[in-house]
């Protein structure tokens, strides 16, 4: 049997550099929106990849990123979501986001552009959230 390590002594392994990293990774802000960071006005550049612009993810709709296995969403003007565009049932691409849902070709399943909420089934899970910052017009994964 072996033991794993201890939070506490990863903090000690690591140091202060990794203890800052950790507690970023396991922070949470409490506001219970993990898929959408606005930052308006912040002087440094934004980390991650930039994946659209705002313009180009309509309201009440969203937009699929393949090569990337993200689909963003604009559930209300201004408001910005990001989840996994792989489907919790059978591991499907989604192809299409309408009416409020995102779609998965594969057994029907749906999936709400608000929060990624199962929809329609036979996928009983939601669509994970994936972070992304929303700078100016720029929607960037980070």
């Amino acid at each position: 049997m072996t033991n794993r390590p201890t939070r506490r002594d990863l903090l000690i392994a690591t140091g202060t550099a990794g203890a800052a990293a950790l507690a970023v990774g396991c922070g949470d802000s409490g506001d219970g929106d993990s898929s959408t960071s606005v930052s308006p006005g912040r002087s440094r550049e934004t980390p991650g990849q930039e994946l659209t612009t705002t313009d180009d993810v309509p309201v009440g709709g969203g937009k699929i990123f393949s090569d990337e296995k993200v689909v963003v969403t604009q559930p209300e003007e201004g408001r910005f979501k990001a989840f996994s565009a792989i489907c919790t049932h059978q591991q499907c691409l989604v192809s299409t986001v309408s009416d409020g849902t995102i779609n998965c070709p594969c057994h029907g399943s749906k999936f709400k552009i608000t929060d990624g909420a199962v929809a329609n089934p036979p996928a009983t899970r939601p669509l994970p959230p994936k972070n992304i910052v929303v700078e100016g017009n720029s929607i960037r994964l980070v």
